[in-house]
């Protein structure tokens, strides 16, 4: 269903501390603190609890809304929205996670005429986000103003921590302000989210049927297993990350994937947060759809004073000639000026979407832990690898807590 390949040579493959990051990574599965609990637990977890969200969805759906609007941002938006628009059902879900009154002005006019009919799906592991809580709130008073006759308690679904003391979303919910809800699992960073109770429910409130999302969680299961092997020569993530290592090593600090087709519009921002969020500043990663960029980015990315960068082409197999064509030209040319991978998906199932979901969640993992292991940074046993955690994301959140409070 995937088909992987790396069009460049390097001297060095990095294959031992390959299987070294593998290794490490399968010693920190499903233990507290470790931000992982998205191997293994989370899909199994979710095939054993399936009846319960899809009977959340259902019972979301009885006050005849027919749309959902998720308020939430960061992993919280870009899991669901990646999935909805490879899927092909975007136009179902609307996504919110601006701040200011112009954008929520512009959000307000997509669902006019229709606010009776859309669920609003707030979510939030912690329940303060501060663009989350100010999002809900402008919700709150539209639904208000719109539809003063709906209960404000049904027009929204909370999906936060399980526990009240971690979230205020909880307490909200536990007051009765909020009726239905799901969870935000621990251990599980938003980034690494996608199979998480938020968009579980949204694809039983669009419409996917329960098998084929038992089918999904199932490939991602196994899936998974072929990413903890040892063996490069059967483990794509890790010959992927060993690539990412090899041009990073070479001196390319900026790396391009490139996605062919508009169902990757959302799959562009979540592997830009995946790969930026636990990279950090060893390697930066841009996402762009073709074959738009091109005309766009070629001018600079063929240019032979373009030293610093390299590329992975993301597509679907199929049999047209001109989209087969502009990717194999488009490929070609690229690959004699810089190091390229590709990345072909058999098809957009949703069996074959959990795999390539998974493709990048160890790819990014095996990247950044072999980068670590090149500079002497080992991480120990009983602390999170840095490829889960984004301590630096909290910086500007304190600053803003400092404007807020003068």
């Amino acid at each position: 269903m995937l088909n992987v390949k790396v069009l460049t040579s390097f001297k060095n493959d990095y294959e031992c501390e390959a299987k070294k990051a593998v290794e490490d990574v399968k010693s920190r599965i499903q233990k507290p603190g470790q931000f992982l609990n998205w191997i293994g637990f989370l899909p199994k977890n979710q095939i054993e609890n399936i009846d319960n969200i899809y009977n959340l969805a259902q019972e979301a759906k009885k006050d005849g809304s027919n749309e959902l609007a998720i308020l939430g941002i960061g992993g919280s938006r870009h899991t669901t929205e990646a999935l909805m628009n490879m899927i092909g059902m975007e136009d179902k879900v609307h996504f919110y996670s601006s701040v200011d009154p112009i954008s929520f002005n512009k959000f307000a006019k997509k669902i006019e005429g229709k606010e009776s009919k859309v669920k609003f799906l707030v979510v939030s592991k912690s329940g303060g986000t501060l663009e989350t809580t100010v999002a809900y709130q402008n919700a709150k008073e539209l639904v208000k103003t719109k539809t003063p006759n709906r209960k404000l308690e049904e027009a929204f679904v909370a999906m936060t921590d399980k526990n009240p003391e971690k979230s205020n979303l909880r307490k909200l919910v536990e007051n009765g302000e909020i009726k239905l809800s799901g969870y935000v699992h621990d251990d599980v960073g938003g980034r690494f989210s996608i199979f998480d109770d938020a968009t579980i429910f949204t694809l039983a409130f669009v419409g996917v049927k329960k098998e084929d999302t038992i089918k999904m969680l199932e490939s991602s299961l196994k899936t998974q297993e072929e990413f903890l092997n040892e063996d490069v020569n059967k483990n794509d993530a890790l010959k992927l990350a060993i690539f990412n290592v090899n041009a990073r090593q070479d001196g390319k600090i900026k790396h391009f994937v490139e996605y062919f087709g508009d169902a990757f519009a959302g799959t562009t921002l979540w592997e830009k947060q995946l790969k930026n969020e636990s990279l950090k500043a060893n390697i930066s990663t841009d996402t762009n759809i073709g074959p738009g960029y091109l005309h766009y980015n070629a001018e600079s990315d063929l240019d032979e004073n373009n030293k610093d960068s390299f590329f992975t082409f993301v597509s679907v197999k199929q049999d047209d000639k001109y989209a087969n064509a502009v990717l194999k030209g488009v490929v070609s040319a690229y690959s004699k000026q810089h190091p390229v991978s590709t990345i072909e998906l058999s098809d957009l199932s949703l069996s074959s979407i959990a795999k390539f979901i998974e493709l990048k969640h160890f790819e990014t993992l095996y990247t950044g832990n072999i980068l670590r292991q090149l500079k002497g940074d080992v991480t120990p046993s009983d602390v999170a690898l840095s490829e889960v955690l984004q301590p630096n994301v909290e910086i500007y959140k304190k600053e803003v807590k400092k404007a807020l409070a003068q």
